[in-house]
């Protein structure tokens, strides 16, 4: 009876603290155009699909220029936190990661930067 009494309480506690999750599309647009060099340009962070241990890749819009990703996820957050690359090097070296606010309003959360100003 304990035993059954300890697992009911167990399931309760855990699913009890669950919550619910919402599909977040981002755009995330980046301007490298003081950059000489770029072999490749990323996003990483928190937060599936990305990591703090692999880019995330950004496609040229503007060759040398301008990069695009386009990131889906499903989060309870209200935000992510994370840091573009180029040729796998972080921005804002000793500074906060960037914070990327969803759009709770729309379908659709647009994040336009420059690579390394904050």
């Amino acid at each position: 009876m304990r035993r059954k009494l300890a697992v009911t309480a167990l399931f309760i506690v855990l699913t009890a603290c669950v919550q619910k999750t919402h599909k977040r599309v981002v755009v995330a647009t980046l301007d490298v155009s003081k950059i000489n060099g770029i072999s490749s340009v990323g996003i990483r962070g928190n937060g599936k699909p990305l990591s703090w241990a692999t880019d995330y890749p950004m496609q040229e819009v503007v060759k040398d220029s301008l990069y695009k990703a386009i990131i889906t996820t499903d989060t309870g957050y209200l935000f992510a936190e994370g840091k573009f690359t180029v040729n796998g090097n972080y921005e804002l070296q000793g500074r906060p990661n960037r914070r990327f606010v969803f759009d709770t309003q729309k379908d659709t959360t647009y994040i336009s930067v420059v690579f390394d100003k904050e």
